[in-house]
């Protein structure tokens, strides 16, 4: 067996009783190797707190090569080349702590090191040579003074390095949950502590400024997959750079796209064509991101080779069955946990045909996932929905110059076309202005100007319900801009009233209920919502969560089965104090931050963390239009 846990001490002064809690441990037995032994091995080091994983001998021998003897390899050469010169001293005597974290490790047992160096020798050597080559791309860069293909590596390895970060959150979420709160070696209290953020938000305050929110979510996934699939370049300016769009970004680098940036929200991808995807070597884990998950299994269905699409807890909750039967109705091999939450297992080689299906729900996911799988299927796929459904896809789709057929609410697609690359320009994300437009319209003396909003009529329902209710919103400066249509938004203070929200506005401002929810409790008279069902399985079930929310914060909210009823107030102070639980979904986080600006006390808001999955700078943002946030991890305030 191999624990991937240690450190460069040595001996048994070193030991430490927790050192393998929360940690993988590898074994790799052989194909006569005694069942009862393996089971043996596995309690041992589950009892140590460990998670087991069984690999073969020479996968793992490629894996920990590149993964931890290439480092230690790099480690010790990088000390040895320096300490060599006499000249080098003060490297020592003022290192900073980059260099120290980088050459730590090169305080292990050297013994050990070589018997690895000369144990593992392929792999090793292949490692290394792998990096040589990486590094001398790296020089002639530098030689050629060559910008773009420097912030290509640069902006590429913080990507991948984001990426590795997320994983790990997501293993230390795992292991809290796991009831592992007994741990308490510093080192491993301090790791937990960096997964629980939280916003401590300070009653009152006026919105004024002029902002432009992150780029859309899901025109940035969308760009991604078909410019990934295209023959030549696209160019995408605008990029969301949160890591719900940026796990789609690394799936597809996964899989053998090159792809640079993103750069100040540019990013540029070499498209591989229809067929060219190529199998990665590992499960694609696309963290908190549903979208990327159920369109991106319309698209591996109809690969050549197997994919294992995974997520985080929370996204491994969520059903899938909703995407999964119609594709298998078409062909696909997929399979699902219990229940038909992730992972989704998707054997490769399938031959998918076309289908004529009536979605249950008005959902672009599902209409958008079978229209990409549609590309590849023989003959026609088609799908006609109860009411309007985002058509980003469709539109992306026609600018990507692959013919989409719209019939009032039917969409179809025939098989066997090709995408050309494009220029792609992502308007601000009208979600992520949705939080600001519900702070400007309830903060006194309050002016907005939101920036560059996408105005997509299958989208923007959150602008017409605030109006229905009394918001004062303009919309300036109108344009198409790649097939998008965006406007600036100028929103004002006004006096809210409650309404019945239209049902065929429902389907369009389905990602914004959780803010309108807060407008509501500020609006004079009852709102009621029903027809939104589908709020029970996003990343939170965001009705009972804003129902919870809004009790303990002191206002009159009922849930219903597929929506809620809530008796506003126009009291300057509607919301009392209060801690309030986020159950890690951005939306709801962001939510209540906003109701703070009508708060008689201040609102803390636990597991704030995956508010980075949609918008990365939203407290920077609130503070600089005046809500006063403070992010703190574990209570210790590190934006403000």
């Amino acid at each position: 067996g191999h624990p991937i846990a240690g450190s460069e001490k040595s001996g048994v002064a070193a030991a430490q009783a927790t050192l393998f809690m929360a940690h993988d441990v590898i074994l790799t037995p052989l194909e006569h190797t005694d069942p009862t032994a393996i089971d043996i091995v596995t309690q041992l080091w589950e009892a140590c707190g460990a998670t087991v994983t069984e690999m073969g001998v020479d996968h793992h021998d490629e894996v920990l090569a590149k993964t931890s003897h290439l480092p230690h390899m790099l480690a010790f050469s990088l000390v040895d080349t320096l300490a060599g010169n006499p000249d080098n001293q003060d490297i020592f005597r003022f290192a900073a702590g980059g260099f120290r974290d980088f050459t730590r490790i090169a305080g292990s047992d050297p013994v050990m090191w070589h018997d690895v160096a000369l144990g593992n020798k392929s792999a090793v050597l292949e490692a290394l040579d792998a990096y040589t080559e990486g590094l001398a791309t790296l020089r002639a860069a530098i030689v050629e003074t060559d910008s773009q293909a420097l912030l290509g590596v640069f902006s590429r390895a913080q990507l991948a390095r984001q990426h590795f970060s997320s994983l790990l959150e997501h293993r230390k979420k795992r292991t809290n949950g796991a009831g592992l709160a007994e741990q308490t070696e510093q080192s491993n209290m301090d790791s937990m502590k960096e997964t629980t953020q939280t916003f401590l938000v300070n009653p009152g305050g006026t919105i004024n400024g002029e902002i432009r929110v992150p780029g859309d979510k899901s025109i940035s996934h969308r760009a991604i997959m078909l410019g990934a699939l295209a023959e030549g370049e696209t160019v995408v300016e605008g990029f969301l750079e949160g890591e719900d769009a940026l796990a789609t970004l690394k799936a597809f680098r996964d899989m053998g796209v090159q792809i640079d940036g993103p750069y100040q929200g540019r990013v540029t991808i070499q498209g591989v064509g229809m067929h060219g995807l190529q199998a990665p070597k590992g499960p694609l884990y696309l963290g908190n991101a549903g979208t990327a998950m159920r369109l991106m299994a319309g698209l591996m269905a109809a690969q050549s080779f197997d994919v294992t699409l995974t997520g985080d807890d929370s996204l491994s909750s969520r059903p899938m069955d909703r995407v999964v039967v119609p594709l298998t109705e078409m062909g696909a091999a997929i399979t699902t946990t219990e229940g038909g939450r992730p992972p989704l297992h998707i054997t490769g080689g399938a031959q998918l045909s076309g289908i004529e299906y009536e979605l249950p729900m008005a959902s672009a996911q599902v209409q958008s996932c079978l229209l990409l799988a549609g590309m590849y299927a023989k003959g026609e796929t088609a799908t006609l929905a109860p009411g309007i459904v985002r058509d980003h896809t469709n539109r992306m789709l026609a600018g990507f110059g692959y013919p989409v057929t719209v019939d009032g609410h039917r969409v179809a697609i025939q098989g066997g076309g090709k995408l050309k690359g494009c220029r792609i320009d992502v308007p601000a994300d009208v979600s992520s202005a949705a939080f600001f437009m519900v702070a400007a319209t309830i903060a006194a003396d309050s002016e907005l100007h939101l920036s560059h909003v996408g105005m997509n009529p299958t989208r923007c329902g959150v602008v017409e319900i605030l109006q229905l209710m009394g918001a004062d919103i303009t919309l300036a400066n109108q344009s198409v801009v790649g097939g998008e249509p965006v406007a600036d938004l100028i929103v004002r203070s006004a006096s809210l009233k409650g309404i019945e929200i239209p049902a065929r506005l429902v389907p369009i401002a389905i990602d914004e209920f959780p803010a309108l929810f807060v407008a509501a409790a500020c609006a004079k008279g009852q709102t009621l919502l029903t027809g939104a069902r589908e709020l029970r399985v996003k990343e939170s079930d965001r009705i009972q969560a804003m129902a919870d929310g809004l009790t303990i914060l002191g206002v009159d909210a009922e849930p219903l089965a597929d929506g809620m009823v809530i008796n506003g107030s126009t009291k300057p102070a509607v919301f009392q104090g209060g801690t309030i639980d986020s159950h890690g979904d951005h939306r709801i986080a962001m939510s209540f931050a906003v109701a703070a600006l009508r708060a008689s006390s201040a609102i803390r808001i636990l597991n704030c963390a995956n508010v980075a999955t949609s918008f990365p700078d939203f407290a920077g943002q609130a503070n600089r239009v005046g809500i006063r946030l403070e992010s703190c991890v574990e209570g210790v305030p590190v934006t403000r």
